[in-house]
């Protein structure tokens, strides 16, 4: 009787806390009632219903009602997903973009392709060499283009120089500078930069060069200018700020002179462009400073 009484009362103080806080008390009968903390209390909240998920209901529907919008349902295959968010918000449905990008497939890349550019430049290493700009701001926040013409076959530094226009008709006096007399290679590489207008594609004819272009967004099919650039920037154009463009001439100058005789490579198998040659002295270790202390050379003494 007493202990009936007991838990009729524990009952009734349990209704009391439930009608309070508005949650559900769930008791396991082995436990006693005052280790609070092995109660497990379950929300009202989560009693509810689960409903489907709406996405998939709005996936179907534009599916069946805009599948000539889809690429890979057989439509239109020109239009990108912005182009396909845009009808469907016309329409009235409120789907995200990243939704329009996860349903459609993309398409497989070939891989056939990769192997012949890369067979490509393995096997015509020594006839290509590779234009390119990158801007480089100065102190007074002025952007300057740095253009370069780089050798596939030891990494060399063919032509560099610094301009605030660079224009077809600049590029064009840049390439007969950069090839004199007949010195011209079979291949240039360079990419679908606005700059490289029709007078350059003549120029390069004239020259007896056959000028190749990268496919759009693929930098990896100009790798070697491309790399360039980063040691360019890792090595000088991080560290230093430059005055105007005379001043970035000069620091790009002493730094091609530093990346040919000094700066060893990984393409190269640790050698330099320009072939330096190893120390066979016992003597003590000197260190010669190159770019102003920048970065230095070390060599044995005699």
């Amino acid at each position: 009787m007493i202990g009936s009484a007991i838990s009729r009362k524990r009952a009734a103080s349990f209704g009391e806390m439930e009608n309070t806080l508005g949650f559900s008390l769930l008791v396991l009968p082995t436990l006693p009632c005052h280790a609070l903390q092995r109660m497990t209390i379950i929300s009202k909240s989560s009693r509810k219903r689960c409903t489907r998920n709406p996405h998939r209901s709005v996936e179907k529907e534009c599916r069946r009602k805009f599948g000539s919008y889809l690429p890979d349902d057989g439509g239109e295959p020109h239009l990108g997903r912005s182009r396909i968010h845009g009808e469907l918000l016309m329409l009235g449905f409120d789907v995200s973009e990243r939704s329009i990008s996860r349903w459609m497939k993309r398409a497989p890349r070939d891989p056939e392709l990769a192997r012949r550019w890369l067979a490509f430049l393995r096997n015509h290493r020594e006839a290509i060499a590779a234009m390119d700009f990158f801007t480089v701001p100065t102190v007074t926040f002025q952007l300057l283009y740095c253009f370069f013409i780089i050798s596939h076959d030891r990494r060399q530094i063919l032509h560099l120089n610094v301009t605030c226009h660079p224009t077809s008709t600049w590029i064009v006096q840049q390439l007969r500078e950069a090839f004199p007399y007949e010195s011209a290679p079979r291949f240039l590489l360079f990419d679908h930069d606005q700059k490289y207008g029709s007078e350059v594609l003549a120029a390069l004819r004239s020259l007896q060069i056959a000028g190749v272009q990268t496919s759009i967004r693929s930098p990896w099919q100009n790798g070697v200018a491309e790399h360039w650039v980063e040691s360019c920037r890792r090595d000088l154009l991080d560290h230093i700020i430059a005055g105007n463009q005379r001043h970035l001439k000069r620091l790009l100058t002493d730094y091609i002179r530093y990346y040919h005789d000094d700066r060893t490579h990984l393409g190269l198998r640790k050698q330099t462009p320009g072939g330096r040659v190893r120390s066979v002295g016992r003597g003590r270790i000197l260190s010669f400073p190159r770019l102003g202390g920048l970065h230095h050379r070390c060599e044995r003494a005699a």
